[in-house]
């Protein structure tokens, strides 16, 4: 599956009021982030944003499915993002509404710690760890 650039140039450019949209390239589609914060993904010819415990009434209320894939073994597997909504592929007021919601959730998520190379002496604060 191609990577769909027109929807991640529509993407930037409705959120530029917002900040700076960049994409990380993953398994045939492209995670999304505002200004460094993750908040959607594309793929499928889809995008996805990111929700949370906190946002998913508001995706259930919108009828926004879970993204789930799958796996080699036939068990499936879902990740923490919702299909956007119709509207947002055409308005750029919607699709900031809902981002907004997604960008929220990306900010409460943890963040993940980078990982060192063996031997490498990383410091983090005031403290050095091995």
């Amino acid at each position: 599956m191609a990577l769909d650039t027109g929807l991640i140039d529509w993407v930037a450019e409705a959120m530029a009021p917002i900040g700076t949209v960049t994409m990380r390239r993953m398994m045939g589609g492209a995670t999304l982030y505002l200004d460094g914060t993750i908040f959607a993904i594309s793929s499928r010819d889809a995008l996805w944003f990111k929700a949370d415990g906190e946002s998913d009434a508001a995706w259930d209320a919108a009828g926004c499915p879970r993204f789930a894939m799958e796996r080699r073994d036939g068990s499936i597997a879902s990740m923490n993002y919702r299909r956007a909504p119709d509207d947002v592929y055409d308005d750029a007021d919607a699709l900031r509404e809902w981002a907004g919601l997604a960008l929220a959730a990306g900010m409460r998520a943890p963040s993940k710690k980078a990982k060192s190379r063996k031997g490498e002496v990383k410091k983090t604060g005031a403290r050095t760890t091995r």
